[in-house]
């Protein structure tokens, strides 16, 4: 009896050292490689823009320069940029959203409510940021930044939603190829010669693609 007491013993003891051991690999594994945890919604935003930044490639010309993520801080605020198109008729943001379900709020509200109804009929409310707020925040960084570099340059910006599902009418919301070409691609207040364009692009130049 004795002796069986002693294997049960020493057999969990085994298991415990075994469970240790496997432990401690896992997190050696962990730390010394690229895997990250990431939330459903960074995820979601992260796939989004892919799917926005492949839709933008295909209506650039030659000479339009594609910056992706750029980060800048003016006057001790700091703003992200999903995407930014420089070229002769101007500097153009675009911020992208991949919010999925219904939205429901107004142009000035700081945030939206997005809604979604699952298969089994239960209603998911979420409060997510106003992207059209975003936007404008994001051009006047922007352009004051470049400013305060002597880049004297008028800055738009857009918001493409994934989905279309705007619950506004607006002029800062773009849901087409050709009204993304058009918004780029169209002569006015905006154009910026070569030596312009590649300051810009020196300043601003983090992850840059030339069509």
């Amino acid at each position: 009896m004795e002796l069986k007491w002693a294997v049960i013993a020493m057999t969990g003891i085994l298991l415990a050292v075994l469970c240790i051991w496997l432990a401690a690999v896992f997190i050696k594994w962990l730390s010394s490689s690229d895997w990250t945890f990431e939330s459903a919604s960074k995820r979601a935003g992260r796939y989004g823009e892919e799917i926005a930044v492949e839709m933008i490639s295909r209506v650039l010309w030659k000479g339009d320069y594609l910056l992706r993520n750029t980060e800048i801080t003016f006057d001790g605020k700091q703003a992200e940029m999903d995407c930014i198109i420089v070229n002769k008729f101007g500097i153009f943001i675009f911020e992208i959203k991949n919010y999925s379900g219904q939205l429901v709020g107004n142009k000035d509200d700081y945030e939206w409510q997005k809604i979604k109804v699952t298969d089994s009929g239960n209603i998911y409310s979420k409060q997510v940021k106003n992207p059209i707020r975003q936007l404008k925040r994001q051009v006047y960084l922007l352009a004051h930044y470049l400013q305060c570099h002597r880049i004297k340059v008028w800055v738009e910006g857009y918001v493409i939603l994934l989905h279309q599902n705007s619950p506004v009418d607006s002029g800062y919301i773009i849901s087409s190829l050709s009204d993304i070409d058009r918004a780029i691609h169209t002569k006015g207040k905006n154009d910026l010669p070569p030596k312009a364009i590649e300051q810009v692009i020196t300043l601003l130049q983090q992850d840059v693609s030339q069509s």
